[in-house]
């Protein structure tokens, strides 16, 4: 408003700028109060009368349309205002229960289980929310220390309903079975119990005992990545391809359990298919396996954090879909 008086006074009375005085109120609404774009109402009608008679238009029809205008501008600015502000209160009360919500589905994963050190990194393609379609779990279980990370078909609601259902099934079964494969047994039958249609989760389930090895099950996930000691990079491919949870039932082939070498001071990084098939402006993907060498720092956690940062750096703006890396240290 000051710098649409200011251009008034400079033009002179020939030409009359008081009908842009409006745009005080209209912008306080965007971000104020319904009080505060009422104050600024109240400005614009004050400097309007002083630059009315500078333009010789006090007591004209014209300068009466102009106040007119200012007050029911006001007036629909403060309704904007208070419309704006009950549609934040509202946005503040869903992303309460949506922290709620991830609480309870993606609890934070322990830093320490058994001998290893334990880094979690997850970024949502909305900056808006906190919750998606991947998922994630490490219990420290008598058998040894288990995890599962996945991916589920899909975005929005239904694809948080399934990751609940998979979670659930997992931490059922996870503490009670001495095998893996049992494991994975009890997880694909509930889930395909309570799976309609097509959904499918592609996912990966892992156990670390004492021995220096890994044991792996992979349906249809893209393999983990490990670090070895010496900072060489190997992939943790499976014997055979597999098909995903949930579509066993078709008379596919269950995954077989596999082992690799997993010795003190390796990593491994699991990690879910937004991270391997972001890409730049240029369409190239994200090379996940020349960047492993960001992940040799004395804290797991700040070297996931790096690796991250590199991943956002490469794509140069929001991801297109969610991105989960869970690294593990022995």
């Amino acid at each position: 408003m000051a710098v649409v008086a200011l251009i008034d006074l400079l033009n002179g009375p020939t030409l009359g700028f008081l009908s842009l005085l409006t745009l005080g109120p209209t912008f306080a609404s965007v971000s104020g109060s319904v009080r505060r774009t009422a104050l600024v109402g109240v400005v614009a009608l004050a400097l309007s009368l002083p630059l009315a008679a500078y333009n010789h238009l006090l007591g004209r029809t014209q300068n009466y349309v102009t106040l007119t205008t200012i007050i029911a501008i006001t007036g629909a600015s403060m309704l904007a205002s208070h419309l704006r502000i009950g549609r934040e209160r509202e946005l503040a009360n869903v992303r309460l229960v949506a922290e709620a919500a991830q609480r309870v589905l993606l609890r934070p994963v322990p830093r320490q289980a058994g001998n290893m050190r334990v880094a979690l990194s997850y970024t949502s393609a909305a900056a808006e929310a906190q919750i998606g379609g991947d998922l994630y779990e490490v219990a420290t279980t008598p058998q040894g220390v288990r995890l599962l990370i996945g991916d589920v078909q899909g975005k929005g609601l239904d694809a948080v309903e399934t990751a609940a259902w998979v979670l659930g099934a997992f931490r059922e079964a996870v503490y009670d079975k001495d095998e893996l494969p049992a494991v994975a047994d009890q997880m694909e039958t509930s889930i395909v119990r309570h799976l309609t249609g097509e959904k499918f989760v592609t996912a990966i389930l892992a156990e670390v005992r004492d021995d220096d090895t890994i044991s792996l099950l992979n349906w249809g996930h893209p393999s983990p990545l490990i670090l070895r000691g010496d900072g060489t990079v190997h992939s943790a491919e499976p014997p055979e391809e597999a098909v995903p949870l949930g579509l066993t039932s078709f008379g596919h082939t269950r995954p077989k359990p596999y082992q690799v070498p997993f010795a003190d001071g390796d990593q491994i990084l699991f990690y879910t298919d937004g991270v391997i098939e972001a890409r730049d402006g240029r369409g190239a993907f994200y090379p996940l396996g020349e960047r492993m060498c960001l992940l040799q720092c004395e804290d797991p956690q700040a070297g996931l954090e790096v690796l991250r940062a590199d991943l956002l750096h490469h794509v140069g703006g929001p991801l297109d879909d969610d991105a989960a890396m869970l690294l593990l240290r022995r």
